[in-house]
């Protein structure tokens, strides 16, 4: 019977989980790109979700652009720790060092698309779940001025490639981003 427990044992150890360092070099080794995205937020105040959509580009470690095609143009440029946004001619610029929850909230996602767990762990308790093929990431807030304002963010896709993220906010409301890579020539 103990040789038995130890086949198994052995076998476990084998076909071991697949554990955030694994997910976190996986993502690191995504030299960014370009990608199409679909985005639904879900107010409550609205009948039903406010849809947009258009294309993002991620140049690693600290450049996340992303360009609103409908319904209204509009693009949010993220570089390095300032974060601009254009829509109807007019541009607003945000320093994120003066403002520490809307840093965490950047950081979730660029450090996410980098594979940068000590920059994630600085704000939010990690928990994978699934495979390389198919797993999700949950990122809870650890700092409770950030918890005041969101819920968790959930990450999902396939080996180096995130395909979807989910925003809960505090209040309940949330957004769903997906995202489809768009290969170049």
């Amino acid at each position: 019977m103990a040789m038995v427990l130890a086949g198994l044992g052995f076998m476990g150890a084998a076909h071991a989980a697949y554990d955030i360092d694994q997910l976190m070099s996986d993502l690191a080794t995504q030299k960014g790109g370009k990608a199409r995205f679909v985005e639904k937020r879900h107010v409550a105040m609205l009948d039903k979700p406010v849809q947009a959509s258009g294309e993002m580009l991620f140049t690693p470690p600290d450049r996340l652009e992303k360009r609103t095609l409908l319904p209204k143009p509009e693009t949010m440029v993220l570089d390095k720790d300032t974060l601009s946004l254009e829509r109807d001619k007019r541009k607003f610029t945000i320093s994120l060092a003066n403002r520490p929850e809307a840093q965490a909230f950047v950081e979730s996602i660029r450090s996410t698309l980098s594979g940068n767990r000590k920059a994630l762990e600085q704000d939010y308790s990690l928990k994978l779940e699934g495979e390389a093929q198919r797993w999700v990431l949950t990122l809870v807030p650890s700092d409770p001025t950030i918890a005041g304002l969101l819920k968790r963010i959930t990450v999902s896709g396939s080996r180096n490639q995130v395909r979807h993220i989910e925003y809960l906010q505090a209040d309940g409301d949330r957004s769903e981003i997906s995202i489809e890579p768009v290969e170049t020539p």
